[in-house]
């Protein structure tokens, strides 16, 4: 099945670098391990590396590679799964404090100021997870 019909909504809703870099590494991944679960994940991970999760979207990022220490471990091509631990969600963990705070400001997260960066990611992942939730509400309207 061609990544377009498998898409989640998150990447509807971005720009179309970021669904044609998780398509190629769906369709890519389909074909290496079959429909499926690890295929999703295969190109959540491609997309993570030059994409970042803002609110119920993605965007680019200002420097590519992983997300976050989870997804510097990579892929392991027998099992499809990444190390184990906790993923930062798309929040680009490895964005300097100032960038982080810019994100927190647009996404108006309370308290961001006397966050250090590890509570910003976390408050980032929260968002963007509530106004993804709030966006697939109203697209079932």
């Amino acid at each position: 099945m061609p990544a377009k019909d498998e898409m989640p909504s998150t990447l509807q809703r971005s720009p179309e670098k970021a669904q044609r870099t998780w398509s190629k590494a769906h369709d890519s991944a389909v074909e290496s391990y079959g429909e499926g679960e690890r295929s999703h994940r295969t190109a959540f991970a491609a997309l993570k590396h030059t994409h970042q999760k803002v609110g119920d979207h993605w965007e680019p990022k200002d420097d590519a590679g992983p997300s976050d220490e989870r997804a510097k471990g990579g892929v392991d091509p027998k099992t499809g799964r990444g190390p184990s631990g906790e993923t930062a969600g798309g929040v680009n963990a490895n964005a300097s404090k100032r960038e982080l705070l810019d994100q927190a400001r647009r996404l108006d997260v309370r308290g961001r100021s006397s966050m250090n960066k590890d509570e910003l990611v976390d408050a980032l992942r929260k968002a963007s997870d509530r106004k993804t939730r709030q966006a697939r509400e109203r697209d079932k309207s």
